[in-house]
């Protein structure tokens, strides 16, 4: 294997549809590593199409946080944090490298800085006076808190409600600030896959219609019928599952449906690329790496900068 890159924290991240997995698996491989994901919807089960699990893309490499909670659980990101802190512990003690895959930026830039979370508890006063508000009259309340938040997978109403109490939380109790400080990882190398917007664009169309063509419709009425998943629980993942839910109980029709999800992944990507230009804002460095690159030239250029992340740990 050469060089030991286990003290290296790897992380392989970037907007969605610009095959991040296929680079962190030839990654792994290189390096004898494990991949533990930051995906927020991979971790469900039986969700398979609409998040893009692709599992056998793994081909061998050990993955870690994907089908950990059945669909229609809430997973938040303060599970995330307790949950990728015992895996990552775990890969470390036995002396692998670890590299962390996806595009959930909130869940990306809290572990990169080492940021902690104390469990915030339901509001139900609160929830009483935001119900009966619209996604628009959420989100700009919303932009009016100062916590750090994850606007890129708000996307309904309940998801913006849940986001709204966590930040009131923290506003009414300043002690936990101390806790929520950043103490940012000095081994992480942060790797952003990039792709040009119109390349982008057009992948995320060709795999939706891929998607559609293995069955996604088929999955949602499989939660909904045979597991008896409540469709408002699938709503609330947003994108494919939002979309394809109201196609399946009849409030879209097949077009619609098509139309307004394809209109959201692109608007999802770009709030992703604004979460991750943001995070670099914020402080953390990412590498951005063509998409266009071979396998072996993006591992080789990845593998270049880990060099030098190693060089600064030995000091």
């Amino acid at each position: 294997m050469g060089m030991d890159y286990s003290d290296v924290f790897f992380v392989v991240t970037g907007p969605t549809a610009t095959g991040k997995t296929t680079r962190a698996v030839h990654l792994a491989k290189a390096i004898g590593g494990e991949i533990i994901s930051a995906d927020s919807r991979q971790i469900y089960r039986g969700m398979d199409i609409g998040t893009g699990k692709d599992l056998a893309e793994y081909d061998g490499v050990p993955y870690h946080l994907i089908d950990i909670r059945p669909a229609g659980y809430r997973y938040s990101l303060y599970e995330f944090l307790e949950d990728f802190e015992r895996v990552y512990d775990d890969i470390r003690r036995r002396g692998k490298p670890v590299i962390m895959c996806g595009g959930t930026g909130m869940y990306v830039e809290t572990v990169v800085k080492g940021i902690k979370l104390p469990p915030v508890p339901r509001n139900e006063e609160l929830r009483a006076e935001l119900a009966g508000k619209s996604l628009e009259e959420l989100t700009a309340l919303l932009k009016t808190m100062k916590t750090l938040r994850n606007n890129s997978d708000i996307d309904s109403v309940a998801r913006a409600t849940r986001a709204i109490e966590i930040c009131r939380y923290y506003e009414l109790h300043p002690e936990l600030k101390a806790l929520t400080e950043p103490h940012p990882m000095e081994n992480a190398l942060v790797i952003g896959v990039e792709v040009d917007r119109d390349t982008r664009r057009e992948r995320i169309s060709r795999r939706l219609r891929a998607r559609l063509d293995e069955g996604m419709v088929d999955e949602v009425r499989r939660l909904i019928n045979d597991e008896g998943i409540d469709p408002e629980d699938l709503i609330y993942y947003g994108l494919e599952y939002k979309f394809v839910t109201q196609y399946v109980i009849g409030q879209l029709s097949e077009e619609e449906m098509f139309r307004q999800l394809e209109i959201a992944i692109h608007q999802f990507a770009k709030r992703q690329m604004t979460w991750f230009r943001g995070m670099e804002k914020r402080g953390t460095p990412i590498h951005w790496l063509s998409s266009t690159l071979s396998p072996d030239e993006f591992t080789a250029r990845v593998l270049a900068l880990a060099n030098d992340v190693l060089a600064a740990l030995a000091g």
